[in-house]
C-alpha cells in the first residue's frame, strides 16, 4: 500500500510533470535517475523561454538545492524536454548560474514514467 506523499497538497501518492498533452510519472523518474550520476549539464540561459510554459512558484525555487540533477527525458519526434527540475532551472537564472548537472533518461525509462502522451495515448484530452 502506498502512502500520501507528505508534502504533497492533494491526494496523489506520486508527483507528476505534465507538458501539453504528454504528462509523466516524475516520482517514478527520480527513483530510474538516483541510480547514476548526472550525465550532462543544461544551460539554464538556452531554455529560459520555456519557463513561459511551466507554473513557477517563486517561493518554492527559492528553496530548492541546485546540486540536485534536473531529469531530461527524450520526447519521440520532440526532442529533450527537461521533466523535473523547472524550479531549479528558474532559480539558476536568477542567480546567473551558467550550468545545472542533468540526468538524461533512456528511451526505456521515458516510456516507463509516461502516464500519456505520444503511443500511450491523449489522456484527458480522448
Amino acid at each position: 500500500m502506498s502512502e500520501r506523499a507528505p508534502d504533497r497538497a492533494d491526494s496523489s501518492d506520486f508527483e507528476v510533470f505534465q507538458m501539453m498533452a504528454w504528462r509523466w510519472n516524475i516520482t517514478t523518474a527520480k527513483k530510474l535517475a538516483s541510480a547514476r550520476a548526472p550525465q550532462g549539464r543544461i544551460e539554464p540561459t538556452e531554455w529560459a523561454g520555456m519557463l513561459r510554459l511551466v507554473a513557477i512558484d517563486p517561493h518554492h525555487a527559492a528553496e530548492v538545492d541546485l546540486s540536485e540533477p534536473l531529469i531530461v527525458a527524450t520526447v519521440p519526434n520532440g526532442g529533450m524536454l527537461i521533466i523535473d527540475g523547472w524550479h531549479r532551472l528558474y532559480k539558476a537564472l536568477t542567480m546567473d548560474v551558467a550550468e545545472l548537472p542533468a540526468v538524461v533518461l533512456t528511451a526505456e525509462e521515458e516510456l516507463a514514467c509516461r502516464i500519456f502522451g505520444g503511443e500511450k495515448g491523449q489522456g484527458y484530452l480522448r
